[in-house]
């Protein structure tokens, strides 16, 4: 395995960073997952776009153009043979001290690209769908740490990956401070009744995945789609869910906290969705 680092490509082996590094001391720094399918990267001008929103928001100065990171992202893959993959690219502070201020950064970020195989969950649960379970802990409130910001400072989303586990289910639902549903762990979440398409507003990452998804049930489907305030007593009485995120793709999920959902199979809405995604996928992006 090749990967990318600071504009060379190195063997795995040798890909390594400072334990200076403010990414690892603090989570301090910025990633994005990306999928290629049959030679195109999905919609990967975007997945770049919100990463550099991110950085800046950061103030962490990449040093690149976005067209040479694309150019980046695309030679990796070529140099792993990888015409289907899934690209983690990670851009970080850089080298500080053992001390928060940034200032202390005095070289470039490191910019590391990694192009491998992904499957996030079995085949199966794809065509059963997920159990998932609302946790305690709560999404970050946005004022606190953004939600927008796709950061490599993933605690929040951890510490509720670690009750999904001790619950014995995939994945778990994340509400905001007000007891909205916000997110799960990993992913987006939807709501289908009555023809309308529903998801959260707030607390959540704009997952490209996601305005995809809207985007396709708009113009493909005609329905009718709501960003909107959505409660778990929403969710548990919906014809359909499922969820969104660039490794997972579109995941029905049948019951929510012992409450099952719709018929307890993936709706015909949520299986439409993902046939058009599928379909999306090879065909807008960047071909290499």
């Amino acid at each position: 395995m090749k990967i990318y680092l600071n504009g060379k490509m190195v063997e795995k082996e040798n890909a390594r960073v400072s334990v200076f590094d403010h990414g690892l001391l603090y989570g301090d720094g910025a990633f994005e997952g990306i999928r290629a399918y049959s030679g195109v990267v999905f919609r990967l001008k975007q997945h770049i776009d919100r990463l550099f929103e991110t950085c800046h928001t950061m103030m962490i100065n990449i040093g690149m153009t976005k067209t040479d990171m694309i150019k980046a992202v695309v030679a990796t893959l070529k140099a792993n043979g990888l015409r289907d993959g899934y690209v983690r690219l990670v851009v970080t502070r850089g080298d500080g001290d053992l001390g928060l201020d940034p200032r202390k950064c005095k070289g470039a970020p490191n910019v590391i690209i990694i192009a491998d195989k992904i499957t996030l969950y079995p085949e199966e649960l794809y065509k059963n769908g997920l159990t998932i379970v609302t946790v305690p802990t709560l999404r970050n409130h946005p004022e606190s740490l953004n939600p927008q910001l796709k950061s490599l400072n993933y605690l929040n989303n951890i510490m509720a990956k670690i009750e999904a586990n001790n619950a014995g289910v995939p994945e778990a639902i994340m509400l905001d401070g007000s007891g909205y549903v916000a997110e799960c762990t990993g992913d987006n979440i939807f709501m289908f009744k009555n023809k309308v398409l529903k998801t959260p507003l707030q607390g959540r990452l704009r997952g490209i995945t996601r305005d995809t998804v809207m985007e396709l049930a708009e113009k493909k489907l005609k329905l009718s789609v709501e960003e909107t305030w959505i409660t778990r007593h929403e969710f548990f009485n919906a014809e359909e869910v499922f969820l969104t995120g660039t490794a997972a793709e579109l995941i029905p999920v049948v019951k929510i906290d012992g409450r099952v959902i719709g018929s307890g199979k993936p709706g015909p809405v949520t299986l439409k969705l993902l046939k058009l995604f599928h379909q999306t996928v090879r065909k807008d992006g960047v071909k290499f």
